[in-house]
């Protein structure tokens, strides 16, 4: 049995095999150089034709047109008695006849009615499980690359882990059951090719909280979905561990003797930490929880930073803040809904023809409405996620640089906005102070103290958000230095090689 570990991030992937000695990192992404990791982010596409319209959708159209057929035999009718004339009499006599034969004639009807739904049907209406089942896939930088050239072509699904614990009706379970599938199938074959080996077991990590509001139902169901997705990916085992968990196994094999370490993990959707008794003795036993001191997790991830940098420094640039004529501010919906690329529901509201009319409105009743043009650009072009993911580049920039100019030029020519690490350091400071929260409840939540401490995940990269935690929280834990993108998939592979 060969069993790999993966990381299934909010909004990066990876795969690691461990032997038992060595790790070795699956190549997933042909597009990028290092290709160690893969966009989360999945593009549902169709090349040509949309997929037909559902069954249910098709019956309701043809109900339609034989009310229509029905209402035209009617007046025949009425035509028939009122004519004296036997001619005319037998021409409407015909004429129901006709009518009579379409409304029986079911295929025909089911043909008129696709083809009507088709011509007015847009991508946007089509559920969200018919695209699953009838569009195309595309992975990676190459999924994300195809939904710039043409977002009116398909659907991206900015992070199908954020919806996990949210409120899906059966449909929408299914619909995410496949996009996950389709992922996980992918990464098997890129390790079965790589390992020239039969890959049946996968240890994938999860975070103690999944993104949602619905406390353990949502965790419940996020798992259920998960499972079920990696059944039908190919895998006749499947485990779970807790991301922070992992990471603390990847880091156990670096000590000298037995150490009580506080795991932060920040990454794209949650942070999880666990205070936990690591042993470099033990590091081969499976069972570990009598180790585990605490453990907390939320949906807090660099997500929520990209968003709020979004309204921090984008959205201004955008209307954020005008005042219109009646001195009420620009609705400030506009700007949090542009920003909904892991709610569905919001996203397809902010794109709908309804809302650009709004938006356009709005325009009106502004002095200066440029900046609120840009904002109609991004909602005519559905620019959203391309936005999000231009504030993701920026936050990263701003670890290493005291200020940037980020282009935006795919908005409007020559359109870039300044930001400086005081502004991130702004926009970041509510979400730090519930960071800080989080791990001030682990920390209260057992008597024994660490010793050490590993913050890991993409956000640890982030001078800001290291120098917040050891503010007056932190100080004096030595820290222990870490692969900050791998620990937690090279920990799940650890996980992996037990069974």
């Amino acid at each position: 049995m060969t069993a790999i570990g993966i990381d299934y991030g909010t909004s990066n992937s990876e795969v690691v095999y461990f032997d038992g000695a060595t790790h070795q990192h699956i190549k997933l992404d042909p597009l990028d150089k290092k290709g160690n990791k893969i966009r989360s982010s999945v593009f549902i596409y169709f090349e040509d034709e949309l997929p037909p319209p559902p069954d249910a959708m098709v019956e309701a159209k043809v109900a339609q047109l034989q009310r229509v057929i029905n209402e035209q035999i009617d007046k025949a009718k009425d035509g028939y008695y009122s004519a004296k004339d036997p001619k005319e009499q037998a021409t409407y006599n015909q004429r129901i006849n006709s009518l009579r034969g379409d409304l029986h004639n079911k295929p025909a009807l089911q043909r008129k009615a696709i083809a009507q739904l088709m011509h007015a049907m847009s991508l946007d209406e089509i559920p969200l499980l018919r695209l699953v089942e009838h569009g195309k896939f595309a992975f990676g930088e190459a999924g994300f690359r195809r939904f710039l050239k043409m977002p009116e072509k398909g659907r991206l699904i900015y992070s199908p882990k954020n919806f996990l614990g949210a409120s899906l009706d059966s449909d929408q379970k299914k619909a995410f059951v496949g996009i996950i599938a389709k992922q996980l199938g992918y990464f098997k074959q890129c390790a079965q090719e790589q390992l020239s080996s039969n890959i049946d077991s996968a240890v994938i990590g999860r975070p103690v909280k999944f993104h949602g509001t619905r406390g353990e139902e949502g965790n419940i169901q996020a798992i259920e979905i998960m499972t079920e997705a990696a059944k039908q990916a190919g895998f006749s085992t499947v485990n779970f561990l807790d991301e922070p968990i992992a990471a603390a196994y990847k880091i156990e094999q670096t000590l000298p003797r037995d150490t009580t370490t506080l795991i932060v993990d920040i990454g794209g959707g949650t942070t999880d930490i666990c205070c936990i008794n690591l042993s470099p003795e033990r590091t081969n036993q499976l069972d570990r929880k009598q180790d585990v001191l605490s453990v907390t997790g939320r949906r807090l991830g660099g997500m929520d930073c990209d968003k709020s940098l979004v309204l921090k420094t984008i959205a201004p640039e955008m209307g954020m803040g005008l005042k219109m004529m009646n001195g009420l501010p620009v609705p400030p919906t506009y700007f949090s809904d542009m920003c909904a690329v892991d709610n569905i529901p919001a996203l397809m509201r902010f794109f709908s023809d309804d809302y650009g009319l709004d938006i356009s409105q709005t325009m009106s009743l502004i002095k200066e409405p440029a900046q609120l043009e840009r904002l109609l650009i991004v909602q005519e072009n559905k620019l959203s996620a391309r936005i999000v993911n231009s504030a993701r580049m920026a936050k990263e920039l701003l670890s290493s640089k005291p200020r940037i100019t980020l282009p935006l030029h795919y908005v409007e020519d020559e359109f870039g906005v300044d930001i400086s690490q005081d502004s991130l350091q702004k926009a970041l400071k509510p979400w730090l102070d519930k960071v800080k929260t989080l791990v001030t409840e682990c920390l209260d939540s057992t008597d024994i103290k660490p010793e050490v401490v590993m913050i890991t995940g993409g956000m640890s990269l982030s001078p800001i958000v290291v120098d917040a935690l050891y503010e007056n929280l932190l100080t004096g834990l030595p820290r222990l230095e870490n692969d900050a993108f791998n620990s937690v998939c090279e920990g799940l592979a650890i996980q992996a090689s037990k069974f």
